[in-house]
């Protein structure tokens, strides 16, 4: 089947058919004459043919240029069938005004065989050079099964598609440790606010004498810690009498306490002996001294005034006539309001916790990953997506175009003429997405029933014509010459276009990439839509562009 080729009617020039002898020559001499303008010379080499599964194989490219031109090597998966396992940077030797730049490559391959390193493309300036293919054997390693000891084959196991930035991993090594950290401070606290919550349930006399208990056990004195000591005794006979009999004890002085207590007896409302007062007022100014005048009762008097307070909490106890029902009443409602209020702090102290702790995860990952892929990895990006999803392989059309999409295309239903039956076999589009959407992908093939030129700048015009149809505006065309690894040569389109949004009446500005192709007897054409603003974009874009491939058209 004869191969046509793309012609450029206002750059004056076209591809015409190479045969013969007179195409031979013609391509002989626009090599000659590329190498006397670039004065440029690119070379690969292997260290070795022949490799082990796993070995290592130092791909070596060394290019001569002028000082003043730029070398962008290949990257990516164009050693394809071999895997690159790393990429080294390039060393640069300057030799007078021109430089030899030597790229270097470590490759592997993991399967037994006879494998191919397909020729790179290496631009030098605004040309494009290509390296020889060489040709590698990878040899399996033998085992001496008399001497290695066998082992039943394994089942398959499912195992989770991999993502640049394994958020999983992240959440095991930073966030997970951080939670159960903050988890157990949680649990401690909150284990000493229920133990505090649980005591301040008690009746007053009851936490009056476990007061005095902890004072027995926390051996002050033996420390010689008196004023703690008697700090400890005067807030417990405070806060009992705070409770049960005045409630400004804890504030008042000792004098305006002792005045206070002289009322409550002359009015009845406590039965209380007048000796038990005079102890009382006896600790309290002791304490007062010990706390304000450093002054160190003996250990005798520590311990008697201790029983002192004792005994006057018990005689105070008694000596408060029980509790009307009013009174039983108005307490309930008052304790049911005190634990309502208790509880609505433990809510709040939870949530601001649960909250503190998922924004010191979130500004790890911020700090190590960047905003921008953290929040498009918790909240989601259609194009990320795409880029982190399974790729598909597939043949699209009649001839067929081989390429790799993120999504599976479909085909676009399209009812020819009876005028476009006379000149085509076929015509078939396979669409995924849409012009105003986050990423378009649109494959189309025409087979001709006769030999035709496909010249580029009708081709442009119909492209022009189908984005103005659809809204587009401020179309900018650039156009260049391309070919894709597997050596098919067309035309690549490019440029800028803005379209309004129907849904959020903005406007969105679009980049596009089209690939035209005259081969095997039709046109073959893959373009390319998404916004300019898309930080995935441009990556999964050149992914499918170096996926394209023609296949001979069956006849």
């Amino acid at each position: 089947m004869k191969n046509y080729e793309l012609r450029t009617k206002n750059r004056n020039k076209y591809i015409p058919s190479l045969k013969g002898i007179r195409g031979m020559f013609l391509i002989m001499s626009l090599l000659f004459l590329c190498t006397e303008k670039s004065f440029s010379q690119v070379s690969a080499t292997i260290d070795s043919t022949s490799i082990k599964i796993g070995e290592e194989i130092r791909y070596k490219m060394h290019v001569e240029v002028d000082s003043t031109q730029i070398v962008i090597f290949p990257e990516g998966k164009t050693f394809t069938p071999l895997e690159v396992i790393e990429s080294y940077t390039i060393d640069t030797a300057k030799n007078g005004v021109r430089l030899g730049l030597t790229k270097e490559y470590a490759l592997t391959q993991f399967d037994s065989g006879y494998y191919t390193i397909p020729r790179q493309k290496v631009m030098v300036g605004d040309q494009v050079f290509f390296t020889d293919s060489l040709k590698v054997e990878v040899r399996n390693v033998l085992v001496d099964t008399t001497k290695q000891k066998m082992f039943a084959i394994k089942p398959l196991q499912d195992v989770e598609a991999s993502f640049p930035f394994n958020w999983k991993k992240w959440f095991l090594l930073i966030g997970l440790p951080l939670l159960i950290i903050g988890a157990i401070i949680f649990l401690l606290l909150r284990r000493k606010k229920k133990k505090a919550a649980k005591e301040e349930e008690l009746p007053p006399y009851e936490r009056a004498m476990l007061a005095l208990q902890r004072i027995d056990e926390s051996q002050l004195l033996e420390q010689d810690s008196h004023k703690e000591y008697y700090s400890q005794l005067s807030e417990t006979a405070r806060r009992y009498i705070d409770e049960e009999v005045y409630d400004h004890a804890l504030e008042s002085t000792t004098d305006e306490l002792i005045i206070r207590l002289d009322e409550e007896i002359k009015s009845g409302a406590l039965n209380l002996d007048k000796t038990t007062i005079e102890e009382l007022k006896s600790v309290l100014k002791t304490a007062d001294m010990a706390k304000f005048a450093r002054s160190r009762p003996d250990i005798g008097t520590a311990k008697t005034d201790r029983n002192v307070i004792e005994r006057v909490i018990n005689e105070t106890k008694e000596a408060i006539p029980e509790p009307t029902e009013e009174e039983l009443l108005a307490d309930e409602e008052y304790r049911r309001s005190v634990a309502e209020k208790r509880q609505r702090k433990k809510i709040i102290f939870g949530s601001l916790s649960g909250v503190g702790l998922i924004m010191i995860t979130l500004g790890i990952f911020i700090y190590i990953k960047g905003y921008d892929v953290v929040m498009d990895t918790i909240f989601g990006h259609p194009t990320k997506e795409l880029a982190e999803t399974e790729w598909i392989s597939s043949e699209y059309g009649s001839p067929p175009v081989t390429i790799s999409t993120p999504r599976v295309l479909i085909r676009n239903v399209y009812q020819m003429t009876d005028q476009q039956r006379q000149i085509l076999k076929g015509n078939e589009t396979f669409v995924y997405g849409s012009l105003e959407g986050n990423f378009q992908v649109v494959v189309s093939t025409v087979l001709y029933n006769q030999p035709t030129k496909v010249e580029l700048d009708k081709v442009v015009e119909g492209v022009v014509g189908n984005f103005e149809s659809k809204g587009a505006k401020n179309i900018s065309v650039k156009d260049e010459e391309y070919e894709t690894l597997g050596g098919a040569k067309g035309a690549k389109v490019f440029g800028n276009l803005t379209i309004n949004n129907a849904v959020t009446k903005k406007e969105q500005k679009k980049e596009y990439l089209m690939l035209n192709f005259a081969e095997n007897g039709g046109f073959q054409q893959i373009t390319l839509v998404y916004d300019v603003e898309d930080r995935y974009a441009k990556d999964v874009a050149q992914r499918i562009l170096n996926s394209v491939e023609l296949k001979n058209a069956k006849k």
